[in-house]
C-alpha cells in the first residue's frame, strides 16, 4: 500500500451534521493537518443544507433524515435511512476521493456492518465510542427490553469488528475492555476538550438579562436525557418559593425536546424568566454564556450519563464560569472544583446550589478561574490529538506506521506516552 493510501480517512457520524458536531470537526482537522485526506459522511441541518462542500479542504458528503425521532418507530426509520445513505455515501467516496480508513462515531452501533464490509476489501475500521447505546436506549426507553438486548448485542458486535477502539474517558475505555473485550493496546482515551480558539470570552451583554440582575445559563440538547425539566423546575422555586424575581435563565440548544420545555416553562409560570434561543449560532451561543454568572448541567443521574463526559462542562470551563450539576463520575472528573454539586435529580438542591453561587461572587470568580487554568493546563483539545494519532498509528504495524506518519510521529510518541498514563 503506498504511503498517501494510508493517510486517507473516512469519518461516519449520524447524529449531527459536520461541521456542527464540535468532536467530529475537530478530529477531521487535527488528521487533515497531520497528513491525512479526511472525508466526512453526515446527515444534514439547520445551517448545513448542502448535500456536498469542501470545508477548509474536508470533503463533506451530507444525507437528509426522513424523520427527527423521538420514538421506537422514529428511530427505527432514522437508523435505517442513516445506515442506507452512510453506506451509498461510502461507495461514493472509495470511488472517488477514496479511503483506507472507516473512522465510525456512534450512535448507532449500526456503522459496523459498513465497517465489516470494508474490511474485506482491506479496510481499517476504528470505532469512536461516544455514547453507550444500550445505556442512551434506557435512558429513553426506561426499560431493558428487547431491543435493549439487541443494542447490547450490536455493542459487542461493533467491538468485534474494530481494529481500534476511541473511548471519550476511563469509563467507557473500561467498556470497550470488559464488554467489547478489546486488547487493551487496541483502546485509547480521547477526551472531547474544548478549543480556545473557538471557546473566547467575550464581553458580557447585559441585554440578555432582560433588566435583572443575574443569568444562569444552559448549554446543550434538548433531549430527555439532559434534565431540562430539573432544571425548571428549579427555576420555578428559584423565582417563586425563594422570591428572587432577580434571576433570568437562558437555554441555548435545539432538539425533540424543545417544544415540550418550552410548554412547561409556561406550565411553571416562568416564561417570563426563561428565555430559549434554540440552535444558534456560536456568536450568540458566546455571547449568552460570556454573560452568564452561573452555568448549569442538570443532566439526568442515570447509567448513561454517570460514565458520559459532557462538552458543555469543559465548555463552560473554557469560559470560566462556575458550574452547579448533579453529582455524576464524569462530571465530577472533568470539574473538579470549579463545580457546585447537587444530589441526584434533586430540582430543589440544584435550586440551592444555584443561589449560593449567586451570592457568593468572590467563589465564582475562584471556582471559575479554577475551570479555566484547568482547561488551559490538561483538558484543551490540542493536549488530545497526540492519543489520536497514536490511536491510528495503531492501526499499522509500528515500523510501517512510523514510515507513514513522519509528520506526527513527536506527537505519536507523546499520545502513546499520555495513553498509557489514562
Amino acid at each position: 500500500m503506498a504511503a498517501a493510501r494510508a493517510r486517507r480517512v473516512l469519518i461516519l457520524v449520524e447524529n449531527l451534521p459536520s461541521p456542527f458536531d464540535r468532536r467530529v470537526w475537530q478530529e477531521a482537522t487535527a488528521l487533515r493537518d497531520h497528513g491525512f485526506a479526511v472525508s466526512i459522511v453526515c446527515p444534514t441541518g439547520k445551517g448545513y443544507e448542502s448535500r456536498f462542500e469542501v470545508i477548509e479542504d474536508i470533503h463533506i458528503h451530507r444525507y437528509r433524515l426522513p424523520v427527527e425521532a423521538s420514538g421506537a418507530l422514529g428511530y427505527t426509520l432514522e437508523y435505517a435511512a442513516a445506515l442506507a445513505w452512510s453506506f451509498a455515501l461510502s461507495c461514493r467516496v472509495l470511488f472517488t476521493r477514496g479511503f483506507d480508513v472507516i473512522h465510525a462515531c456512534n450512535p448507532p452501533d449500526l456503522f459496523a456492518f459498513i465497517g465489516i464490509f470494508f474490511k474485506a476489501l482491506g479496510k481499517k475500521f476504528i470505532f469512536d465510542h461516544h455514547d453507550l447505546g444500550p445505556e442512551l436506549y434506557e435512558a429513553k426507553f426506561g426499560r431493558r427490553d428487547f431491543f435493549y438486548r439487541v443494542m447490547r448485542a450490536l455493542e459487542r458486535f461493533t467491538f468485534r469488528v474494530a481494529d481500534v477502539s476511541i473511548a471519550t474517558n476511563e469509563s467507557y475505555r473500561r467498556i470497550a475492555l470488559e464488554r467489547g473485550r478489546m486488547p487493551p493496546d487496541k483502546v485509547f482515551v480521547v477526551r472531547s476538550g474544548p478549543s480556545l480558539e473557538r471557546m473566547k470570552i467575550v464581553p458580557p451583554d447585559e441585554s440578555l438579562k432582560q433588566t435583572r440582575r443575574y443569568l444562569v445559563a444552559y448549554l446543550g440538547t434538548m433531549g430527555t436525557q439532559e434534565g431540562i425539566e430539573y432544571l425548571l423546575q428549579a427555576a420555578r422555586h428559584i423565582v417563586f418559593d425563594l422570591g428572587r424575581d432577580d434571576v433570568h435563565f437562558g437555554l441555548v440548544g435545539g432538539g425533540t425536546s424543545l417544544d415540550a420545555m418550552k410548554a412547561l416553562a409556561f406550565d411553571l409560570g416562568i416564561s417570563a424568566h426563561v428565555t430559549f434561543t434554540g440552535r444558534v449560532p456560536d456568536a450568540q451561543m458566546l455571547s449568552m454564556l460570556n454573560t452568564a454568572d452561573v452555568c448549569v448541567n442538570p443532566d439526568v443521574a442515570n447509567d448513561m450519563n454517570d460514565k458520559s463526559t459532557m462538552n458543555k462542562i469543559m465548555e463552560y470551563m473554557a469560559l470560566g464560569k462556575p458550574i452547579v450539576q448533579f453529582d455524576l463520575t464524569e462530571g465530577r472528573y472533568s470539574a473538579q472544583q470549579a463545580s457546585l454539586y447537587a444530589r441526584k435529580n434533586d430540582a430543589f438542591d440544584l435550586a440551592a446550589k444555584i443561589v449560593e453561587l449567586l451570592e457568593d461572587p468572590q467563589r465564582r470568580r475562584s471556582m471559575g478561574d479554577f475551570g479555566r487554568a484547568r482547561v488551559e493546563n490538561e483538558l484543551e483539545w490540542r493536549y488530545e490529538i497526540p492519543k489520536l494519532l497514536a490511536a491510528y498509528q495503531a492501526l499499522w504495524p509500528r515500523a510501517e506506521g512510523a514510515g507513514r506518519m513522519q509528520q506526527g510521529k513527536g506527537a505519536l510518541r507523546g499520545g502513546a506516552a499520555a495513553n498509557n498514563q489514562q
